[in-house]
């Protein structure tokens, strides 16, 4: 094969063309990543990142520390790839001591309101704390610490004396205070604010080894008394527990039953130490040694405390002293106990006082108004749900008492996920979306609610949190089109439709209960007023999504004819308006339309017919008054000229053919409805005079013609 010559002085190199092409290709892509980027901003920037030119040389390496850090990366990496451990038959990967160190290690300052490291030491010291404070007056006053047993309790003091040493030394010197609204976590300022603060003080006493009396003494569990000083860490890790907990009020009845518990512990323990100092068994009144000893003084605290009676009658005065003490403080501490028991409860079940208070003044308004039955119960059922699975009525109430910030990063959690899924808002300014999410409403609806209607205005968008909804359609607006799960958005349209194509074209119903979030039209107009990008972003994407929904839906594929008939098109079919027209097929149909088609040719010409003849009329009869003024006039003019001008002797023979004349004829204007009436006629009589009526131009231009009437006497012959 010979090769095309190529023309002279033109000499085409294959590799730069093909570079040339290249760049081109690459060039036409960024053009249209850019393009798509102008009408999506969310987009990344599609250049990627710089990569180093092959002509320049890499800068040498520093030889020993990039080698160091290699070598550390490497040995990092390494323990996390080994560490398996062989179980029996199992293998299962074990993290490495490292991640449990690094978890473990103690910070330089704590947060006492976010770190739950902080609160589980605040719980192992609260739990000392409860030995102590149970456990001292029990030893001091009951028999139970035997030279035999000593060495055990020694050792579970001494744990409880580490713990409250860690916290003293450790712990809380690290806690963060505030100053001035300030977080100070400076370490030299942290110390210094504990060692200055009361807690301090009770903290250093609560350590005090006053164990060593018991070298001088003997063992008494009375020298660690100290030890009950630390009550500010067990009131400390009482808040932070509640503040961390679901459900708090159910731990602030278990500590509210604690309290009741330890007082009644704390009174069979004295009732014991009395009964020892009167003696034991020496008065009906006293404990009589017998059975656990224990729980007999227990149950005689429960019984005193309580005021149930049926207690021995005290018989000597110290016994009738310490019952009236008794009994008095029993009343004043389990009223107490009880009130505080009560405020607890109610606080626990204050929204759900709310609630049944809510729903029982609603149906009394229904029944006071005689609301009927149907309405009633669905508004129970809805009551109903919106307790159950909201746990309150209305969700706003309970953000509105945070501040704005708190309030948007809650919105964020929870709403934002599903906000950012509807295609009209992707690529509108990110702040602008937040300020929506504060403006969302949670509305529940029951089964079978319409959510809109056809034909209605739409002013709000809706997204469905939990639940479904049915789109309706159909001749008689009954038939499932779609079902909406949780996720999706509706109406989204509405929110910027203009010039009435706001108009809900279906049925919406809820399915079964569902919950949706609404953005009404008011409200985004409001939020758009500062973000005018947006806004016309959202105008393009609202004509793009309308011009999308309102495309017909694809029908079935039209299958082509076999054989000869596919030489053959398809007959149109044909027009609604001519069936209609037509009112049948074939010949039937095509004569009928002749004969509508002449009847309306016959009325045309009747008609110009008619208003030809009228028009005829009315100038024929304009014209015949139009004489017949003119007529009546001359006459007039006549007259008056004729009795001006005769002589007083003949005004006798000139007077029967004056009253022979008939009157002046009264003005009459024309009238094209009335009949023409005929022309008043002058009647004949003899005279002497001969009446000469001419018409002469006017010697002024635009007067038109001078009628001149001459009378002469005619000659005697």
């Amino acid at each position: 094969s010979r090769q095309k010559p190529t023309p002279s002085g033109f000499q085409t190199n294959e590799y730069a063309d093909a570079q040339l092409q290249e760049i081109v290709k690459k060039m036409r892509e960024r053009a249209t990543v850019y393009k798509e980027k102008l009408k999506d901003p969310v987009l990344s920037s599609p250049e990627g990142s710089p990569t180093a030119s092959p002509s320049k040389k890499k800068p040498p390496p520093p030889p020993k520390e990039e080698k160091k850090e290699e070598k550390k990366e490497d040995a990092e990496a390494k323990p996390e790839e080994d560490h398996y451990c062989d179980m029996l038959c199992c293998k299962f990967k074990k993290p490495p001591l490292k991640k449990y160190m690094q978890y473990l290690k103690l910070p330089d300052s704590i947060d006492s309101y976010t770190d739950r490291r902080y609160v589980a030491w605040l719980m192992l010291v609260t739990v000392a704390y409860n030995w102590n404070c149970w456990f001292i007056p029990l030893r001091f006053v009951f028999p139970y610490q035997t030279p035999s047993n000593t060495i055990y309790w020694f050792t579970i003091d001494i744990i409880c004396d580490i713990c409250y040493l860690c916290d003293l030394l450790v712990f809380q010197p690290r806690v963060q205070f505030l100053k001035g609204g300030d977080i100070i976590s400076d370490k030299v300022e942290m110390k210094k604010f504990y060692h200055s603060s009361m807690k301090f003080r009770l903290d250093v006493i609560s350590v005090l080894p006053f164990e060593v009396l018991y070298f001088f003494f003997g063992v008494n569990p009375a020298f660690r008394a100290n030890r009950m000083l630390k009550h500010n860490t067990f009131f400390e890790f009482n808040d932070r527990l509640e503040a961390i907990l679901d459900k708090a009020y159910i731990y602030r009845v278990i500590r509210t039953t604690g309290y009741l518990l330890f007082i009644l512990h704390i009174n069979a323990c004295v009732y014991y130490w009395a009964s020892d100092y009167e003696g034991l068994g020496s008065t009906r009144w006293v404990y009589d040694g017998k059975g656990n000893m224990y729980l007999r003084c227990y149950y005689w605290a429960v019984r005193t405390l309580i005021t149930i009676g049926g207690l021995p009658e005290p018989q000597t005065l110290f016994e009738i002293v310490f019952q009236l003490l008794n009994f008095f403080l029993g009343v004043f501490v389990f009223s107490s106990l009880i009130g505080q028991m009560r405020d607890v409860i109610g606080a626990a079940t204050a929204g759900q006082n709310y609630y049944r208070s809510c729903m029982d003044n609603t149906v009394s308004y229904m029944n006071t108004y005689s609301i009927p039955k149907l309405v009633q119960n669905r508004v129970r059922t809805w009551y109903e749900y919106t307790w159950d699975s909201q746990g309150m009525l209305d969700e706003s109430e309970l953000l509105e008492q945070m501040p704005t910030k708190m309030q948007l990063a809650i919105a964020i959690d929870v709403n934002f996920a599903i906000v950012n899924k509807v295609d009209l808002f992707k690529g509108c300014d990110t702040q602008m979306i937040y300020d929506m999410l504060l403006r969302l409403k949670s509305i529940v609806y029951l089964p079978g609610d319409f959510v809109c209607k056809k034909g209605e205005i739409g002013r709000e968008m809706y997204i469905i949190k939990q639940g479904e909804v049915q789109v309706l359609g159909g001749p008689d607006g009954t038939k499932v089109l779609v079902t909406l799960r949780a996720g999706a958005v509706f109406g989204e349209i509405s929110l910027l439709a203009a010039g009435g194509g706001n108009r809900r074209t279906a049925n919406v119903v809820a399915h079964g209960f569902a919950n949706l979030f609404i953005l009404d039209k008011k409200t985004l107009n409001e939020i758009l007023v500062h973000y005018p990008d947006s806004e016309k972003l959202l105008m393009k994407k609202a004509k793009v999504l309308l011009k999308e929904k309102g495309k017909p839906a694809p029908g079935p594929p039209v299958q082509q004819p076999r054989g000869l008939a596919g030489l053959f098109t398809q007959k149109q079919e044909t027009p609604k308006l001519f069936k209609a027209m037509l009112g049948g097929r074939g010949k039937d149909g095509l004569a009928k339309l002749l004969q509508l088609k002449r009847q309306q040719d016959i009325q045309q010409r009747k008609q110009k017919q008619r208003k030809s003849n009228e028009k005829s009329k009315q100038t024929k009869i304009l014209k015949e008054s139009k004489d017949k003024i003119d007529f009546t006039k001359t006459l007039r003019a006549s007259d008056l000229l004729i009795s001006s001008e005769k002589k007083p002797e003949e005004k006798k023979s000139v007077e029967p053919a004056a009253t022979s004349a008939p009157p002046p004829a009264q003005k009459e204007e024309p009238n094209a409805d009335a009949k023409a009436k005929p022309p008043a006629v002058m009647q004949r009589g003899t005279s002497k005079e001969s009446l000469i009526i001419s018409m002469s131009p006017s010697p002024r231009a635009g007067e038109g013609e001078i009628l001149k009437v001459e009378v002469k006497e005619k000659k005697n012959t």
